[in-house]
């Protein structure tokens, strides 16, 4: 029986080490993404999204990953938490800034935090903030890229709409959006073509697999393609099972 009972021990605190290391892990899954309606004329443009970084700190061994490789790059949303220093926030700002221009949508744990203070940091920081509204890209033969960001849909600030008029119709769409379940709103004559999202964690634990989100993955809907992250960071325990950390870098070509 004390056999038995130190095994179990060692099993468990062998899974709790495993748990942790999932939930730290510094991994940046590399996608190629082709569409046919992407412009030829950008040739290929490259994003780091990383989303829901929550109490971590982005490890230099991303920054050094990604360096050079980014065109822009994009927080989906929960860049912190209720409680996590501004100091923090700062740090993990100026690190991904060195990656490139830095565009931000919220998550429901930014609005936990002094938000009004938060917004301060990103007009301090130079980080622009897609709360409804679009930016435009446009190539030297004038093809045009809109990257669209939507505010928190959790709690009803979502207005695709005003983003869709911020953004020129005649043009190759990237929506942002904290929540995956913004596809529910996307119709096809949105013409939306990529929506980047977090939140779910990939369901953070999967217990024989089973857990209330499904893993992130990258798929194709009727109406756009969409990405749903792991995400960086935990919420409540700092533990991950089945669905490791992990921030991205995504290249989009036509094809």
């Amino acid at each position: 029986m004390t056999i038995v009972i130190i095994l179990f021990l060692i099993l468990g605190v062998s899974l709790l080490l495993y748990m942790v290391k999932e939930a730290f892990l510094n991994n940046v899954v590399y996608h190629e993404m082709t569409f046919s309606d992407f412009p030829e004329s950008f040739k290929q443009v490259s994003i780091f999204f990383i989303s829901d970084i929550h109490k971590r700190i982005i490890s230099d061994s991303i920054i050094n990953d990604v360096t050079g490789k980014a065109d822009i790059v994009i927080i989906g949303g929960d860049l912190t938490e209720k409680n996590v220093p501004m100091e923090r926030v700062r740090e993990n700002l100026t690190k991904l800034k060195s990656l490139g221009p830095v565009y931000f949508v919220w998550g429901n744990n930014d609005y936990e935090t002094d938000f009004r203070m938060l917004d301060a940091i990103f007009l301090d920081s130079g980080v622009k903030v897609l709360d409804n509204t679009a930016v435009t890209f446009e190539s030297e033969t004038g093809d045009k890229l809109c990257l669209l960001g939507i505010d928190d849909l959790n709690q009803e600030r979502d207005r695709l709409d005003l983003a869709l008029l911020d953004a020129d119709e005649n043009s190759f769409k990237i929506l942002v959006s904290h929540y995956p379940w913004i596809t529910k709103k996307i119709l096809p004559e949105h013409e939306i073509s990529l929506v980047l999202s977090g939140h779910t964690h990939g369901g953070q634990i999967h217990i024989l697999g089973y857990s209330p989100y499904e893993k992130g993955k990258v798929r194709r809907l009727e109406n756009t393609t969409i990405l749903i992250s792991n995400g960086y960071g935990t919420t409540s325990l700092p533990l991950r099972l089945g669905a490791p950390a992990e921030c991205h870098l995504i290249t989009i070509k036509n094809g």
